[in-house]
């Protein structure tokens, strides 16, 4: 499918999207439902802005546009504001916009999501660990292991960002 713009000047006509490569919820009915519950276990205990920034900064880093689509519009509509969701693929050098509970957690997003640079080192983990609670940490890598999950899901099978709505989902 084509997007086609038209403004007061011109008409842009945008790349074409890639189609599904199958809608794997519907063939895994019960992976789909096993992952929503997951999800909702996952994010018990923790801030909501918090859990969709960290939801946003492991999508990006996954290339995963279904994702950033979907978690960005659930973060405007729950208040996040837009300012702190653009800065977010560059918090490292924006800091000012988070809290230091926020950084931490983002340090770790990245941390756990980018496995192949190495383990999850001892100082970001001993950060996070001083801005959460034992069971907040729990949960909170409990969402990021989850948001990576997803992000496979998206990223494998296609799924085209820009149709989500807040509350189509679960």
């Amino acid at each position: 499918m084509t997007t086609t713009e038209v403004t007061a000047t011109k008409t842009v006509e945008y790349a074409p999207e890639h189609p599904a490569r199958l809608q794997w919820a519907q063939l895994a009915p019960d992976v789909y439902k096993a992952m929503i519950r997951l999800d909702t276990a996952a994010k018990q205990g923790l801030d909501h802005r918090l859990y969709e920034l960290v939801k946003i900064r492991a999508s990006q880093i996954n290339h995963c546009a279904f994702c950033v689509d979907m978690h960005t519009k659930d973060a405007l509509a729950t208040g996040e504001s837009v300012e702190r969701i653009v800065q977010l693929s560059a918090w490292d050098e924006s800091r000012h916009f988070y809290t230091e509970k926020e950084l931490a957690a983002l340090e770790l997003t990245e941390a756990v999501t980018v496995l192949t640079d190495g383990f999850v080192p001892d100082e970001v983990y001993e950060k996070a660990a001083k801005h959460f609670e034992e069971a907040e940490l729990a949960q909170l890598v409990s969402a990021i292991a989850v948001i990576n999950a997803w992000n496979r899901f998206g990223v494998t099978f296609r799924m085209a960002p820009g149709h989500y709505q807040p509350g189509q989902r679960g």
